[in-house]
């Protein structure tokens, strides 16, 4: 397969930034990663896979690739955490001042946070929706209040979490959100109105985090801290689908691929999620 820098590569990206609305920022950070190693990878392997999709949509019936989508040089990520987080925040504002839709592409989940603070800065009353296998609601890991298990306490400091997908945490993390705020993956399955319930916690503006191993390792196997029992790719789609539908989605990121060499199929899966959450983000309500 030919290699492209650009997001959906020469038939669909954008070649002009400043007619662009939507920008892709690379973020390839795996400093903090404490299973498998490769996060820093997964931004390429997305980008990779990208001029793969069918620009038009099936499911909104649009082609959101006509707004623009530029796809930006990645930050530099040879920083500790705590700096590295201060850069995301820092290219992200540039490009919110700008009135671009930011998309950021992990790398490990902590470079999300950097996302979340330039956002919150910018909309007020803002909520995140955490789409994880993980808590992440540790105050410190392995000597880091940056590590990507702090990533949503550290969100929490300045904004309303709401997590979705849960199936792992730590006894500490146990009473660090209200049970109202936190859909575990168990509690999902085979439950009809968890998405209406799990976007009504929502605020008016909201900005999405979506954590790979979300999804089941059958279907995304190409994350580095696997968790069984994930959702599916409906599951996920019709929670996307809702939130964009009834709330502001003011950005988003996809983080924790870690490509495999022989098996492409989660890197499409990821350029895929980015293209329909696009669509249905820009359909009805820009």
């Amino acid at each position: 397969m030919r290699k492209y820098s650009h997001f959906t590569g020469p038939d669909g990206a954008s070649t002009d930034l400043e007619k662009s609305k939507i920008v892709i920022l690379p973020v390839p950070y795996d400093r903090t990663s404490t299973w498998i190693k490769g996060a820093d990878k997964g931004p390429f392997a997305l980008l990779e896979a990208s001029p793969e999709l069918e620009l038009y949509d099936i499911d909104t019936g649009y082609e959101v690739y006509r707004q623009g989508i530029y796809t930006l040089p990645p930050v530099p990520v040879n920083l500790p955490p705590e700096e590295m987080v201060k850069a995301v925040e820092g290219r992200v504002l540039e490009f919110l001042d700008k009135d671009k839709f930011v998309v950021l592409l992990g790398g490990e989940h902590s470079v999300s946070i950097g996302s979340v603070r330039a956002h919150a800065g910018k909309y007020n009353d803002l909520s995140v929706l955490s789409l994880d296998a993980h808590a992440d609601l540790r105050e410190e890991y392995q000597g880091s209040r940056f590590n990507h298990a702090c990533v949503a306490a550290r969100i929490k400091e300045s904004c309303h979490v709401v997590e979705v997908g849960v199936r792992s945490m730590s006894l500490e993390e146990k009473d660090k959100l209200p049970p109202e705020d936190i859909f575990f993956a168990k509690d999902i399955v085979g439950r009809a109105g968890w998405t209406r319930e799990a976007v009504s916690r929502l605020r008016d503006n909201v900005y999405v985090t979506i954590d790979l191993d979300v999804f089941d390792p059958a279907v995304m196997p190409s994350t580095g801290t696997p968790q069984p029992g994930g959702l599916d790719w409906y599951q996920v789609m019709s929670l996307l689908e809702a939130v964009a539908r009834d709330k502001n989605v003011v950005g988003f990121d996809v983080v924790e691929l870690c490509p495999s060499r022989s098996n492409k199929a989660p890197d499409f899966l990821a350029a895929k999620l980015v293209y329909k959450f696009l669509s249905c983000v820009y359909k009805d309500n820009r």
